[in-house]
């Protein structure tokens, strides 16, 4: 498992396809992986977020997951 300089797992996990290309990132922040998806989702990329959990979400359900 991968982690961070302190020791913890990172919680979010983006990933986004457009044609051939494949980008993932990872971040503790919940806002601030969701801030990166908006944007990736708006430059019409599709994008998919995991939490620790293992759930995915959607750009729909993105604002549920900043709320959370």
């Amino acid at each position: 498992m991968q982690g961070n300089a302190r020791g913890c797992a990172l919680a979010y996990k983006m990933i986004a396809e457009r044609d051939n290309e494949k980008c993932s990132f990872a971040r503790e922040s919940r806002l601030l992986i969701v801030a990166k998806a908006k944007v990736w989702a708006s430059e019409g990329w599709r994008v998919v977020i995991t939490d620790q959990d293992g759930k995915s979400y959607a750009p729909p359900e993105f604002d549920q997951l900043s709320a959370a």
